[in-house]
């Protein structure tokens, strides 16, 4: 048996680090086969497996950092550390969530909460185009709305345009009941709950009203040209490539622009090449456009999302394979 001693200035440390009912540390004893006992004001980690006791110091150290900052400890980044402790990037723990990007209507700070995310939130504040690419619990869409807010509420753009394709899922928009508006709104609503976390429903609607906010399908953006406004166009895995080109002409002075999407969730028919799978390729290397890759590390949702993502990538990799190996036949 290895033993390894992490020591602890105060007790509420150790009450965050353990969590309510201790579902904190169960997930790293369980992870790396170990055991974590909080005794005379410190935690002695035990095992039979001298490289998971090692993890273990390590990413107690990272969470107490975390902790020290005033940062909630829970599921999702305790993983998180852990991922980073196995791969070798303990270092890197000190960047995760140290930035507020905007702070919602209720008070809570909005941070990036992986490496990804942060790298994500960084182009979108550098580049005036950002592409941002990843499965679904990534907070592509989350993360692009905060930053919208923020640089709205800095001055640095008057007005925020959201958009998003209304590609039709094995639903036709025409036997939708009620006008236009009616019929799209269901593609927009997570972005009009995006908003009014961000702003509340009473701020939403006076600066939708003065037309500081425009929330719309992508249809609407064309002949247009949008200065001094923060366009994010979401779901764009489901745009044509002419609509891709259409709506990226759009950009006008003091203007940004955030695309969001999930190339392995597209609706098209299969004879209509994807407008965003385009755009990164034609768009990779050109100046002042960042292309951020988020994956499965990055997702932030629940633990089980992370897993079903992670199989069926991996069931997708097998059946490539096995196209591969016949087509060789």
């Amino acid at each position: 048996m290895i033993e390894q001693t992490v020591s602890m200035e105060r007790v509420e440390e150790a009450v965050n680090i353990f969590g309510s009912f201790d579902e904190n540390i169960k997930i790293i004893e369980h992870e790396l086969s170990i055991s974590v006992v909080n005794r005379d004001g410190s935690l002695k980690i035990a095992g039979e497996n001298g490289e998971n006791v090692i993890y273990g110091v390590k990413a107690i150290e990272g969470l107490l950092e975390l902790s020290g900052r005033g940062e909630p400890i829970n599921e999702q980044n305790v993983r998180y550390v852990l991922q980073l402790v196995k791969s070798g990037q303990e270092d890197k723990i000190g960047e995760v969530a140290r930035d507020v990007l905007c702070v919602t209507a209720k008070g809570k700070p909005i941070k990036a909460k992986t490496l990804g995310q942060k790298r994500y939130v960084d182009a979108i504040k550098k580049s005036t185009v950002t592409l941002g690419i990843g499965p679904a619990g990534t907070g592509k869409t989350y993360l692009a709305v905060a930053a919208a807010v923020a640089a709205f509420r800095a001055g640095q753009v008057n007005r925020i345009i959201l958009t998003r394709p209304a590609v039709e899922a094995g639903e036709r928009l025409g036997f939708l009941p009620g006008d236009l508006q009616s019929k799209v709104d269901p593609y927009l609503r997570p972005l009009y709950d995006a908003l009014f976390d961000m702003l509340g429903t009473e701020t939403y609607n006076k600066y939708l009203e003065r037309g500081n906010i425009e929330v719309a399908p992508l249809a609407y953006m064309r002949g247009r040209t949008l200065d001094d406004s923060f366009i994010i166009l979401d779901e764009a895995q489901n745009t044509s490539r002419e609509q891709m080109k259409m709506f990226l002409t759009r950009l006008g002075f003091g203007s940004k622009i955030v695309i969001t999407g999930d190339v392995t969730q597209i609706d098209l028919p299969a004879d209509k090449v994807s407008g965003l799978r385009e755009a990164m390729r034609v768009l990779n290397g050109v100046e002042d456009i960042a292309i951020c890759r988020l994956s499965g590390a990055d997702v932030v949702r629940h633990v089980i999302v992370q897993r079903i993502i992670k199989a069926y990538e991996e069931d997708e990799h097998r059946r490539k394979s096995a196209e591969g190996k016949r087509d060789g036949r």
